[in-house]
């Protein structure tokens, strides 16, 4: 196995078109745990931690651009983002350990492609994008996009994340992210939801994107959740709605962690309780 730490774009992408069984290094901590349990052998590993804007959280068009190295433990203590995207931040936080958080990526959890990652659905209700760099050059996708199912990715040969780009905050809005744990930490997400949403002066939803993990192959957005509160107020009937509309789109399936009528049900709770924090989190009610 041979190790590349290139220090441009170009160069890491070359070096990943030319080796068909390489794998890109940014947090390490899933690739490294799949090395050490030998079920991955790869012939290259490209370290792309050396290359300029990967390890950097910049302004941009109003929103935020995040390097693919950065970690979750800069990502929690970076000002701009806890304020302008908390869940998003909360959702980042909840990648392993302390220890862990200062290594794992937004790129990695989103790369890593698994039903439970749980940056992904607060990603995806932010309207996130991935910029993707490849041998055809530069394209943008909807994180949404990039997981394909449980370990599949978008991502063609010789293509890597390079950042993520969460956009301009709205007026009077904000997002949440909230999950079902067996444990109180240090697990997966058995559910987990993420909300984002706006509210007009009267406390009238005006938009909304409610996203679902765990409960499917790939993370779901859920438009009838979204249609089920737009134009009315988070009350109760409304959020029943929204409970609903997710509890009737989850496609969980049965293990040992959760019966699938219990995560259709838990899926809904975990919508409704999101939608609350987001909402008031829009009124400039909470933090």
């Amino acid at each position: 196995m041979r190790y590349e730490a290139p220090s441009s774009v170009e160069d890491a992408v070359a070096t990943l078109a030319g080796a068909p069984g390489a794998h890109v290094l940014a947090g390490g901590t899933d690739l490294l745990v799949r090395l050490r349990s030998e079920m991955i052998e790869p012939d290259l590993i490209v370290d792309i931690k050396r290359i300029k804007g990967m390890r950097e959280i910049a302004p941009e068009a109003g929103g935020w651009r995040i390097g693919a190295a950065v970690s979750g433990a800069e990502i929690g203590e970076h000002e701009g983002l806890r304020a302008d995207w908390p869940g998003v931040v909360e959702a980042a936080g909840l990648i392993g350990s302390t220890q862990v958080q200062g290594r794992a990526t937004l790129a990695g959890n989103l790369c890593n492609a698994s039903p439970a990652a749980d940056s992904v659905p607060a990603m995806v209700a932010a309207g996130a994008v991935a910029r993707i760099v490849g041998p055809e050059g530069t394209r943008d996708l909807a994180v949404i996009d990039v997981p394909k199912g449980p370990g599949k990715t978008a991502l063609a040969r010789g293509e890597f994340i390079a950042s993520i780009l969460l956009p301009a905050k709205a007026p009077r809005s904000g997002d949440a992210y909230l999950r079902f744990i067996p444990r109180t930490e240090m697990d997966i997400a058995v559910v987990g939801c993420g909300v984002s949403l706006s509210l007009d002066e009267e406390g009238r939803v005006t938009a909304a994107r409610v996203a679902l993990g765990a409960v499917g192959p790939k993370v779901i957005l859920v438009d009838a959740a979204a249609e089920a509160i737009m134009g009315r107020a988070l009350d109760e009937a409304a959020l029943s709605d929204l409970a609903a509309a997710c509890s009737k789109a989850a496609t969980p399936i049965d293990d040992k962690r959760g019966t699938v009528a219990f995560r259709r049900h838990v899926a809904g709770v975990l919508a409704r309780r999101a939608a609350v924090i987001a909402g008031a989190r829009a009124k400039g009610e909470q933090a």
